[in-house]
């Protein structure tokens, strides 16, 4: 029997992964909602294929475009924030949750409210708002499946284990394009997104080649499995293998070893607690030879001990870093700042001043990101 699937953020990375993935098992899936920011073509085009009920464009201003492009249709078009949130309100058996930033808290709330199961790929869920996201998973019998390679490797990993059993959990790092970079001031946005073994957008790539990435999957997994900061470490590990380990009491070491490709996470997301065919050729072993592994350079590359200092700071502090980090790429991206300001950016954002109280809201974490947010734009104009 067919399950009912929506998709936010469909016309990303994670997005359109997912959607191959449904085409390939077309008949077990009954697609309800699709939404993208601003791709009209994209998201018409996937609506119409996959029959979807609603299709939302969160741009406001492109709601007369979506309604031309799936005219004849009969499928319901909308926009907004609030049409967003009305979708991800629909009854379905999953949600991929895959909006980039705080523009998929309010989305990823709405899923949690009406108790189905979320396949999360949006980081700033858990980084921003960690404690108000996972009270109201409690509190609506939700369910959280981690889409990110790292935090599903050690999901899988402790299947048919429990937290009282671990004694550290790894997350494994590729180190970036950048890794061997000497001059990071000199680093060019075509660089900083050529990411050696994933095909990411840019601004993940980015957060991969500044560490941020990593900073903020501890954040993640800091509330996805709460066994203490101190027990997740950071690895590097430049060939992406290995995607993350668990550690257990007795001194065994689970590892999930999988090809660089989102489709196998995402694929273990729709079909568990089953698991499902995908097109990746098997791991060839003999053909990757050596595996290598090296502590990371927190003095190259501060981000994960920014990440680590805002996780045990708590409270409004990730949501300020996660704000401040989102500012400080666009502006690089821009060509506004270099590379090596990006981090400096972020602490001195940190370090301005009392911190917001803790959150106790998802309104509450919304200030805290846009009172960030314009602290750090101003930072960025000239003295």
């Amino acid at each position: 029997m067919s399950r009912s699937l929506s998709i936010f953020g469909a016309t990303g990375s994670v997005g359109e992964q997912t959607l191959d993935l449904v085409r390939r098992n077309r008949a077990d899936w009954n697609v309800v909602a699709l939404t993208a920011n601003s791709n009209v073509a994209a998201l018409a085009d996937a609506a119409r294929e996959f029959a979807a009920e609603v299709a939302v464009v969160a741009d406001e201003r492109y709601l007369d475009n979506l309604r031309d492009a799936l005219a004849g249709s009969g499928i319901e078009a909308a926009a907004g924030r609030s049409a967003l949130c009305e979708a991800a309100a629909r009854p379905v058996d999953m949600t991929v949750a895959a909006i980039v930033g705080c523009a998929g808290l309010g989305p990823v709330m709405a899923a949690i409210e009406q108790g189905g199961t979320i396949a999360l790929a949006n980081k700033e869920a858990l980084v921003s708002a960690g404690e108000v996201m996972t009270a109201a998973v409690d509190r609506h019998g939700a369910t959280l499946l981690p889409v990110d390679s790292e935090h599903n490797a050690i999901f899988q990993c402790l299947q048919g284990g429990e937290l009282a059993e671990v004694r550290s959990i790894t997350l494994t790092a590729s180190g970036g394009p950048l890794r061997l970079v000497e001059d990071l001031s000199a680093v060019t946005p075509e660089q900083a997104i050529a990411h050696p073994n994933w095909d990411m957008g840019a601004k993940i790539s980015v957060d991969s080649a500044t560490m941020f990435n990593k900073g903020l999957e501890l954040i993640e997994a800091h509330h996805l499995f709460p066994v203490g900061l101190d027990r997740i470490r950071i690895v590097v590990h430049p060939q992406s293998v290995i995607h993350s380990m668990v550690e257990y009491r007795d001194g065994s070491t689970l590892a999930q070893l999988g090809p660089s490709d989102m489709r196998v996470p995402i694929a273990s997301c729709l079909a568990w607690p089953a698991r499902m065919d995908t097109p990746m050729a098997p791991l060839d072993l003999p053909a990757i030879g050596e595996m290598s592994f090296f502590a990371p350079d927190e003095v190259r590359f501060p981000a994960t001990r920014l990440a680590r200092e805002a996780a045990q700071a708590g409270g409004a502090a990730p949501a300020v870093l996660n704000a401040a980090n989102e500012i400080a790429v666009a502006a690089f991206l821009d060509r506004k700042i270099p590379f090596s300001r990006i981090a400096l950016l972020v602490e001195d954002v940190l370090n301005q001043g009392d911190l917001p109280r803790p959150p106790q809201t998802l309104e509450d974490v919304l200030r805290v990101d846009e009172d960030a947010r314009t602290l750090a734009m101003r930072m960025l104009e000239p003295a």
